[in-house]
């Protein structure tokens, strides 16, 4: 089931605008949008290893940029929440920002978590905008980097970057899986 996407992703990955999709998912994904952009980071460090601190700069800043606009957003407050339909989730991150003030930006963006929830909820609280940019770039940096750096460390135990593509394209489906079972699993932890 996975192998399938796995190819058009890598493919996609190495589209000569690669880059800008990137950039442009790692925007929105921190003010908006649903799919995280290590789902494109990690084919296209996969694809060409060479680039792949280049990679993890773009999509960091790409990302603190779109926190930022998330940021803003907050100033439009309920609405905004009531569209995601996360009541629940923003009313748990206002109580996270309450008990562990800015330390819950750099742990959010690191995590899984939905990041643009506490974008969002930044602003909303009001929270120093300094601040917020210097854990967002602190969290989110070191999530990408850490990704970039263990697609890149990884492929030095193959002959070639076409060889992890493949070595990981012979497993794919069983990382698939289990993926969908962490994220179920954080799911039922995370309520």
């Amino acid at each position: 089931m996975f192998k399938g996407l796995y190819d058009s992703v890598v493919r996609l990955s190495r589209h000569r605008h690669a880059s800008k999709y990137l950039a442009i998912v790692s925007f929105a994904e921190s003010s908006f949008f649903p799919i995280p952009p290590d789902v494109m980071l990690a084919p296209m460090v996969l694809g060409n290893r060479k680039r792949a601190w280049r990679l993890a700069g773009l999509t960091t800043v790409a990302s603190v940029a779109g926190g930022i606009f998330g940021y803003f957003l907050g100033g439009f407050g309920e609405w905004l929440v009531t569209i995601y339909g996360a009541q629940e989730t923003l009313a748990q991150a206002q109580q996270w920002f309450v008990d562990y003030g800015i330390w819950i930006i750099l742990v959010a963006g690191f995590t899984p978590v939905p990041y643009k929830i506490f974008t969002i909820s930044a602003g909303m609280m009001g929270m120093s905008l300094g601040l917020f940019v210097l854990a967002s770039i602190i969290g989110r940096g070191a999530r990408f980097f850490l990704v970039a750096g263990f697609i890149y460390f990884a492929g030095t135990f193959f002959a070639s970057d076409e060889d992890l593509v493949n070595a990981i394209r012979r497993y794919v489906d069983v990382l698939g899986w289990a993926i969908i079972a962490l994220l179920v699993a954080l799911f039922f932890l995370l309520r």
